[in-house]
């Protein structure tokens, strides 16, 4: 009998069980880790995407309270899903939502957000996405809770639903008041 014959079938197994041993223990393949959790928010400064409004580290923390940092951009096609739901959540909670525009230009990021609504407290224009980097962003849309001292408390990735709002983000909130 030819060993060399079972050699891919071997080779298959041992992914299989590498894919498989996460999903048995409970895992959710849909959530990403985050490394920033527990952690400082990390020290920028970013050009405004509109109007001249720098957006800084230093401003976000001005008042003491929890806000929200989300990632988009104008090519980003389920970001545009989320900023009805981010205005809504930011208009009944009263938290502030500060957006970072990931590898966009301005003329697109300023016509996309008058054509879809725009959210946001201020919004900072990362060309080049250092900044993204220094969140650990895999991609857009990605949304940050942070409490008033600066601490990253939750990441969320992907489009935000209502759902998400109401079941997470407004539960973590009131832990936070």
């Amino acid at each position: 009998m030819n060993l060399r014959a079972f050699i891919p079938l071997g080779i298959f197994v041992c992914v299989a069980v590498l894919f498989a041993v996460p999903l048995l223990q409970g895992k959710d393949p849909a959530i990403l880790p985050s490394a920033m959790i527990g952690k400082p928010l990390p020290v920028f400064t970013l050009p405004a995407a509109t109007g001249k409004k720098t957006l800084t580290t230093a401003n976000m923390l001005d008042d003491n309270k929890p806000f929200l940092v989300n990632f988009f951009a104008s090519w980003c096609v389920t970001c545009k899903e989320e900023q009805r739901v981010l205005a809504d959540f930011s208009r009944k909670t009263g938290i502030i939502v500060y957006g970072i525009d990931y590898k966009d230009t301005r003329k697109d990021v300023a016509d996309w957000l008058e054509k879809h609504g725009n959210p946001f407290a201020a919004t900072g224009f990362d060309a080049e996405g250092r900044v993204a980097i220094d969140f650990g962003v895999y991609g857009v849309p990605e949304t940050f809770l942070v409490d008033g001292h600066g601490i990253i408390r939750y990441k969320h990735v992907g489009a935000l639903k209502q759902e998400d709002m109401d079941t997470v983000f407004a539960p973590l909130l009131e832990k936070l008041k």
